[in-house]
């Protein structure tokens, strides 16, 4: 039976681009779900071909400009196994520059290349397609941070949050986001999906970005990073634990990064403040294939709760990008750690530079020592800091006093899917 379409949030905004721009590039992980959202675009009038099709993609490979030439309005699905096609699409968008040609998707980030980058520069607009946030799946309207930036601290519907809390909580975390592993009904099967999941973006989606030498090392690279997930980028120390050098180290942790499995977290500097750590922190984007990754089970995080520190903050990262990427508001996602070890797991940050800072505890219990991160970001960040948010595994959202003459608070984490 053919699981029900869940309506994706990006989608107005995919919708909107495509009334101005001539080329929409909708990127994200393999199997997020982008073939699904742009084959709803795809009509009469605008055909769909997918790059995965080996005949296809020999077509466009053997003459790229010939194969453009005979479109006039397309979806091109993982655009990545073809980078040449998009020259081929500057060319042709140059002489035709009507809104909506070219709707492209790709499962690696092409806009990192420097040649494509420049050659669509002002011809393209692009979206990126993470896996399921949870205020998709669960169909309420994904609008925690504006909320958040407008001070109107998110609270979950009566009722609701109860039953958000503890086991229920761990198993969103384990799940993550990606459709097929949400539609496996078993942990085991889940876990099967992921093991394959890896094993396919491994042993051929790797080469459509990089020549890597020895494939066999990227799983114990992706393992050891997973181990790393929620700290301080350490190169010299990843690259002992396999056996490979610093550069090669850092070269493969790029590729993973343009495939959308995990980010470097830029540190929020504050103008530059002498004070602030340099190093980028490490987090994985979707917390179910960071558990797949640790071996991390249901029991396991159950029985010992100090183990869920790293996956919940994975997930809280995933969320938090996925509601950037269609709200109100442009947001970047950062991160905050000084030289005397204060910190906060994420500071969100808008255009106007005015933050937010967000702490992430497991626990259904919190002190007050729990917002001493969020006081020290505030006293750093001045009149730019609006408030601080402590997400933490309960039921109520609580005033905690304030920080800097701005408001602090304590937040169900289940707000994130429920507001």
């Amino acid at each position: 039976m053919t699981p029900p379409l869940i309506r994706r949030y990006l989608l107005p905004r995919i919708d909107e681009a495509m009334q101005d721009t001539p080329v929409v590039l909708v990127n994200g992980p393999r199997q997020a779900g982008k073939t699904t959202l742009v084959r709803q675009f795809a009509d009469a009038a605008r055909s769909y071909v997918t790059l995965d099709d080996a005949a296809t993609l020999a077509a466009v490979r053997h003459d790229p400009v010939g194969f453009v030439r005979d479109l006039d309005a397309v979806v091109i699905d993982e655009v990545q196994r073809a980078p040449e096609l998009l020259l081929s699409i500057k060319q042709s968008v140059d002489q035709d520059r009507r809104p909506g040609r070219f709707l492209l998707t790709g499962s690696a980030n092409v806009m990192t290349l420097p040649r494509v980058a420049d050659s669509l520069a002002g011809r393209i607009e692009t979206h990126t397609l993470l896996p399921l946030a949870g205020c998709e799946v669960a169909e309420s309207p994904g609008q925690w941070l504006d909320a958040v930036f407008s001070g109107d601290m998110p609270k979950p519907a009566a009722g609701k949050a109860q039953g958000e809390v503890g086991a229920v909580m761990v198993q969103r975390v384990l799940r993550g986001g990606y459709p097929q592993a949400l539609a496996r009904t078993t942990a085991r099967r889940r876990e099967a999906w992921l093991n394959q999941y890896v094993d396919t973006l491994i042993q051929r989606d790797v080469q459509d970005i990089a020549a890597v030498e020895k494939l066999d090392q990227l799983p114990r690279l992706l393992t050891a990073l997973a181990h790393m997930s929620g700290q301080l980028c350490n190169f010299a120390q990843l690259a002992g634990q396999i056996g490979l050098d610093n550069k090669t180290a850092e070269k493969y942790l790029g590729i993973f990064e343009q495939m959308f499995l995990l980010r470097r977290v830029r540190q929020w500097s504050g103008n530059g403040l002498s004070r602030i750590v340099k190093s980028p922190k490490l987090q994985f984007i979707d917390s179910g294939l960071l558990c797949g990754l640790l071996g991390v089970n249901e029991d396991l995080l159950l029985r010992q709760r100090h183990q869920i520190g790293p996956v919940l903050e994975s997930h809280v990262y995933g969320e938090l990008l996925k509601l950037a990427s269609w709200a109100q508001q442009d947001y970047e996602v950062l991160t905050f750690r000084t030289t005397t070890q204060a910190e906060v797991d994420f500071v969100l940050e808008n255009r106007r530079g005015e933050i937010v800072g967000v702490e992430v505890k497991a626990a259904a219990s919190f002190q007050a020592g729990d917002f001493s991160g969020l006081k020290k970001l505030a006293a750093l960040a001045g009149e730019r800091f609006l408030g601080g948010v402590l997400l933490y595994d309960g039921t109520n959202t609580l005033p905690m006093g304030d920080a800097a003459g701005k408001p602090l608070w304590a937040v169900p984490l289940s707000t994130l899917w429920l507001t």
